[in-house]
Order: structure tokens, then C-alpha cells, then sequence
């Protein structure tokens, strides 16, 4: 048996392997353009399913309480500054009082739930199937696997405070857009969206000051949604900061 074939893959609560790991996820069946007809034999069973997703998400999370969700590259080492970074801000944001809700993979996201527990706070993964999974780090405390993107991303948006996004890819893009996109159209309350590295960060705010903004496509102000950091201790001076505007406010810690 290859590697390969021994490799895990995960399908919401079920882990298959061997000859049983599938070509295809859950989402890329969901997607596809089908046959004519045939969706009406699967997606009224597919709504089902979704619907479960939603109920057990919000089951496992509703007594979490005021979490913070870090966000970045599933593909950096132990040994890398963002990792050491990112495992700072999570020991950090734990003695806040705040949980730590991460994808639940490894990388940025294991560094994450690594500080959260270093931290004796609560360390929440999010996993999602795709090709290749790898399932929960060993730093998760409360994991739950979800099928479908959509699905995870409400939970990430629903149950968090703040978002804290290190470098990462077209998964970390998808997150932090997400979360500009429902605050520029009122669909979710403000919270603080922390992008960590200014190096890295540059090329996309000055892309999104000149070209997105010259054309009208957004305000200048959309901008200011975002603040941009350095360092694991000016990411948590935004969040002490936004967590003091909300219980100014009377919004309670998480202002949701």
C-alpha cells in the first residue's frame, strides 16, 4: 500500500482510508454540474446534510463565549517567525479571556491552537475536507469537521470577535474577505481584522488604495476596516483596544 493510500481523509465526523478514501470532496460532488435531472433525486438529501452541519456547529460553539480566530498558511514549519508569531498572539489573546478558533490544520493554524493551550485557554479547530487532509492538530481542545465551506465559514464569522490574519494563501484570502465584505454591507457587526506583516501585506493595501479605490469599486474609508501590524504585541494592542470600545459601549465583550 502507497502513502498515499494509507492517508486519512476526513468527511465530517467520518475518517475514510485505503481503497474507501474518495477522488472527490464533499463540495466538488456538491458543485458539479450534474446530469439533467439527477439533482432532483440528491440535493433535497444534500439540504439534509447541510442542515446538520449548521445544527452540530452551532451545538459544539453556543456556550463558547468571546473567541478571537487566527487565520494563515497551512504549509509553514515549526521553526518559522509567523509560527512563532502566530503561537505568541494565540498566548496572548487567552489571557484576554478570549477563546482561540482556528481551521484546526497545521501551520498558522496549529500555532494558534499550540498558544492557546500554552495559555490555559480554550483552543476551538474548524476543519474542513479537502484532497489530502491531514485532520486536527494535536493543540485542538474542541474540534468539529465540517463538509461543506460555507457551512465553516459561518461559524467563524458568527462565533468570533476578531479575525487575526497571518500570511497565507487563496484559504486565508477567501476568510479575511469574507469578513470585509459582511461588515462593508451591514451584515455583521464591526470587529477588528488584524493583518500581521507588513511585508507581506503591502502589495495587496496598496493595490486596493490605487487601482480598487481610483475606479470607485470601494471607498477610501473600506480601508480603514483593516489595521496592519508587525509584531504579536501590536496585534493584541488592536484587539485590547476593541475590546475596550465594546464594553464602553455596553456591547458586551464580543459585540456580537
Amino acid at each position: 500500500m502507497t502513502p498515499e493510500e494509507r492517508a486519512q481523509h476526513r468527511r465530517g465526523p467520518v475518517t475514510l482510508g485505503g481503497s474507501l478514501r474518495p477522488a472527490r470532496t464533499t463540495d466538488q460532488r456538491l458543485l458539479e454540474d450534474e446530469a439533467a435531472g439527477s439533482w432532483t433525486h440528491s440535493d433535497p438529501w444534500r439540504v439534509m446534510r447541510i442542515q446538520s452541519e449548521f445544527v452540530e456547529g452551532f451545538g459544539a460553539l453556543a456556550e463558547l463565549g468571546p473567541a478571537v480566530s487566527i487565520f494563515g498558511s497551512a504549509r509553514l514549519p515549526e521553526d518559522h517567525p509567523d509560527y512563532a508569531c502566530a503561537r505568541e498572539i494565540a498566548r496572548g489573546i487567552v489571557e484576554m479571556g478570549y477563546a482561540v478558533i482556528t481551521g484546526g490544520g497545521p501551520g498558522i493554524m496549529e500555532a494558534g491552537n499550540r498558544g492557546a493551550q500554552e495559555g490555559g485557554g480554550i483552543s476551538v479547530g474548524l476543519g474542513i475536507e479537502v484532497p489530502h487532509e491531514q485532520g486536527m492538530n494535536a493543540y485542538v481542545d474542541l474540534g468539529v469537521d465540517f463538509r461543506y465551506f460555507f457551512a465553516r465559514k459561518t461559524m467563524f464569522v458568527k462565533y468570533s470577535s476578531g479575525f487575526v490574519v497571518m500570511p497565507g494563501g487563496f484559504g486565508t484570502f477567501d476568510e479575511l474577505f469574507e469578513a470585509l465584505c459582511l461588515m462593508q454591507t451591514h451584515k455583521i457587526a464591526m470587529f477588528p481584522v488584524v493583518l500581521v506583516g507588513g511585508d507581506y501585506w503591502r502589495g495587496l493595501l496598496d493595490w486596493l488604495r490605487s487601482a480598487v479605490v481610483d475606479r470607485g469599486m470601494i471607498k477610501p474609508s473600506d480601508i480603514d476596516l483593516l489595521r496592519v501590524v508587525d509584531t504579536a504585541e501590536e496585534a493584541l494592542a488592536v484587539l485590547r483596544e476593541a475590546a475596550q470600545r465594546h464594553d464602553a459601549s455596553g456591547a458586551g465583550a464580543t459585540g456580537r
